[in-house]
């Protein structure tokens, strides 16, 4: 784990540390440590040379995102009190190049917070507060932003390399050839632990493939291809056991430092490793937040109210037990949750992440470009038409099954009205086999809506996202199904 560190610590950019290691040979030290004069010049080209290389990468880094969220509250409709509270006055704030853990019990409000912070709440809530990037209003959405949710929509025909190149195709810009594109979806293939199962479908109800942890890893590929500026992770360690965790996440918080990017993660049960890596810390208990602030603080917040950590505990599984009211009777649990929010909202903590959000509301930032895909429109229709082409071809049940319900039907209706002849009978024969012929097709129309309901969950994945819009979708599930519906006719 020193090590793992250590090698995160060297990643980080120059502009955060005044060290940078050259591949000087132990010859040339060796002949200028012999040289005092040489010594003395060599010191002095290293400084400028570190200066200089220094100022660049800090002129060419993108200062990145600030997301800072004041008196937040979203309510639900409900039957006895009207309006149901699911966060009550949240203030809080994510960095560049920095990771939020938001973590709690189930229920206390994790998925709501980061489905507001992203603008995806359902529409029976109601939300009041103000949620600014970079000290502004604006809407994240279509590109400016990637979220990856409990829920693993996949395309569960496809194997692991052609979800993660058809993604690459999509998103990546039209400048790299397809050479480029597709070592792009294996290196982050393999940085995810997936490199033995490239060419393992995905799998679904027809056919067994991933396992769920193996899926959450997919989802994490296919958003991390492009980095986007903002990445919201709900329980990526979902099914994953504790060494796969620690790789995934020391990755994504590898990925964040290098470039700047904003990472938000709501978590259940990390590992202590795992929960190292973070930098700053959410509690939530019943919507209310506990503690917000650098995760070394929070030890001293549980332990100056009488619930210190004990020495061989996971910290976050003693936070968790701490603020969990579900176990333990509904009076006392209150009583200590209330005890705990009192403190914190009386330490210098709290008062330094009031001032923190103060400071960033009033140091108004640069605009947020709203660009998503970086492919061309004709590029995003002919990936979408080969996707969806292989799709209907793998999937039995959205064109293969009507097709053999079809023939069958042609057999028995043939047979049952075969040389009926052309008496005044044969009139209602004929009428009666065009009725039921008329009404069956009718009825197997949507045998394949089952397939089209998956095929819909995935486009609204990707259009917020930003991975291409809806006309580019509708052109190519049209073409890509024209060939099979020309079979079946």
């Amino acid at each position: 784990m020193q090590s793992t560190a250590s090698g995160e610590e060297d990643d980080r950019s120059t502009c955060t540390t005044d060290k940078t290691l050259f591949p000087f040979s132990i010859a040339h030290d060796f002949a200028i440590s012999s040289a005092p004069h040489l010594q003395k010049r060599w010191q002095q080209n290293k400084k400028i040379t570190l200066h200089s290389r220094k100022s660049i990468l800090c002129a060419n880094r993108d200062p990145g995102l600030f997301l800072t969220w004041k008196e937040l509250l979203v309510t639900v409709p409900d039957e006895k009190s009207g309006r149901q509270p699911i966060l009550e006055r949240l203030t809080g704030y994510a960095e560049p190049g920095k990771m939020l853990a938001i973590m709690g019990p189930s229920g206390c409000g994790n998925s709501t917070l980061m489905d507001s912070l992203a603008g995806r709440l359902s529409s029976n809530t109601q939300q009041t507060g103000e949620i600014l990037i970079n000290g502004r209003k604006e809407t994240l959405a279509f590109g400016t932003s990637a979220y990856v949710t409990q829920d693993d929509i996949l395309m569960t025909t496809l194997t692991v390399r052609e979800a993660v190149y058809y993604s690459a195709q999509l998103q990546l810009p039209d400048s790299m050839s397809r050479s480029e594109k597709k070592e792009r979806a294996e290196m982050t293939i393999r940085e995810m632990g997936l490199q033995d199962s490239m060419d393992t479908r995905i799998g679904g109800w027809s056919i067994k493939g991933l396992s769920g942890g193996q899926k959450r890893r997919v989802s994490i590929c296919i958003e991390i291809l492009t980095p986007p500026k903002l990445l919201f992770l709900d329980e990526p360690t979902s099914g994953l056991d504790s060494a796969a965790s620690f790789h995934v996440m020391s990755r994504i918080v590898k990925l964040a430092r290098q470039d700047g990017r904003t990472v938000i993660a709501s978590i259940h049960q990390p590992s202590s490793e795992v929960f190292e890596l973070f930098s700053n810390l959410c509690l939530l208990s019943t919507g209310i937040t506990v503690y917000f602030g650098p995760v070394s603080m929070a030890e001293e917040l549980f332990a100056s109210n009488g619930f210190p950590c004990p020495t061989l505990r996971n910290p976050s599984d003693h936070y968790l037990r701490i603020i969990n009211k579900d176990f333990v009777a509904v009076r006392l649990r209150k009583s200590l949750i209330n005890i705990l929010v009192k403190s914190y909202k009386s330490s210098g903590t709290f008062q330094k992440v009031q001032q923190l959000v103060s400071k960033i509301y009033q140091q108004k930032g640069g605009t947020l470009e709203k660009k998503g895909s970086q492919a061309n429109f004709i590029t995003q229709c002919l990936v979408l038409t080969r996707r969806s082409f292989v799709n209907m071809y793998r999937d039995l049940g959205y064109y293969w099954l009507r097709l053999a319900i079809y023939i069958a039907l042609c057999l028995c209706v043939g047979t049952i009205f075969y040389d009926i002849g052309f008496t005044f009978g044969s009139i209602q024969a004929r009428g009666s086999m065009l009725t039921f012929v008329a009404a069956f097709l009718t009825f197997m129309a949507i045998g394949g809506f089952p397939s089209f309901v998956e095929d819909i969950k995935i486009f609204g994945r990707e259009r917020l996202n930003g991975h291409y819009g809806v006309g580019a979708y509708v052109i190519g599930n049209t073409l890509s199904s024209i060939p099979y519906l020309l079979i079946i006719s």
